[in-house]
């Protein structure tokens, strides 16, 4: 019988609850969206849904991300010491703990109207069909850019209770793109221990290529924010803030220049930053124009 109080330090460690950072790049484009649709502060009770929401099912995935990757953990330096691969925890946990947040997740889309939570449904198979795409193709990357981007038409229907509009959905693609350059950097630290074990990213795809198309990708990502922020007829505030987070692109292209794993991983870190300043500018262009 497994002692719930024993393992329970266990347990946050497999959700990854020291190491916030996919909450926090998973939370700030799901805002994004939710102050676009509201064209301000979105109503409360679906904000807060929202953010608890970004934890339970970013927390669900780090559950059965490494449920998938059980056997190669041990073998990839970065991840030896995840519960599953050190034994603390068995795969059965893993699994319940995955059950249990993604119940909980659907638990606060029921909420929302019929329309979200029906999409809420295509958000969990995103999620528990994420870790294996490593194993399928070369672009599990943007598999998870799509999963991570799910919020964000959720997001709309929630507050309009109809499908999205334009603009929504490039915030879509622009999560998308974003959530592919910042994962590259991130495999780009893993790239020798994934070309070892036979595993796939976009990191290996694009070979001595990489920093050339990341920047590609970051480059998108500003102008598509641009574009955005012309169809909503956004303000000043809106654009210096997506040139001030342009900068952090800017400094993620000198940390990953010679490819170092630390440094690597440092870029994909930074990315926070990069949301945060685009959310902040966002809100306070809106709350100026109000």
């Amino acid at each position: 019988m497994i002692n719930l109080r024993q393992q329970f330090p266990h347990y946050l460690k497999l959700i990854r609850f020291d190491r916030p950072i996919g909450t926090y790049l998973l939370l700030w484009p799901t805002l994004w969206a939710l102050w676009s649709a509201a064209e301000g502060i979105p109503d409360l009770r679906i904000l807060i849904v929202f953010i608890i929401g970004v934890f339970l099912m970013r927390s669900a995935g780090c559950a059965i991300n490494d449920y998938a990757d059980r056997d190669i953990d041990a073998h990839v330096e970065r991840t030896e010491n995840r519960p599953l691969a050190t034994g603390a925890i068995s795969a059965k946990e893993a699994v319940m703990v995955f059950v249990v947040l993604a119940l909980g997740a659907f638990v606060l889309a029921l909420q929302l109207n019929l329309l979200t939570i029906q999409m809420s449904v295509v958000a969990v198979l995103l999620a528990a069909s994420y870790p294996y795409m490593k194993r399928v193709h070369m672009l599990p990357q943007v598999h998870l850019g799509v999963a991570f981007a799910w919020a964000i038409p959720m997001a709309y229907t929630a507050l309009q209770n109809t499908l999205p509009d334009t603009s929504t959905w490039l915030i879509f693609l622009t999560t998308v793109i974003w959530t592919t350059a910042y994962d590259t950097m991130y495999g780009m630290a893993d790239r020798e221990d994934d070309t070892k074990l036979g595993l796939k990213s976009t990191a290996i795809l694009f070979g001595q290529y990489d920093r050339l198309i990341v920047g590609l990708m970051q480059c998108a990502v500003v102008g598509l924010l641009l574009i955005i922020g012309s169809l909503k007829s956004l303000g000043v505030i809106y654009y210096l803030s997506v040139l001030a987070a342009s900068t952090f692109f800017i400094y993620q292209q000198y940390l990953i220049h010679n490819r170092d794993r630390v440094l690597c991983f440092q870029a994909f870190l930074n990315n926070n930053w990069f949301g945060m300043v685009v959310f902040i500018g966002l809100a306070l262009d809106y709350g100026l124009s109000q």
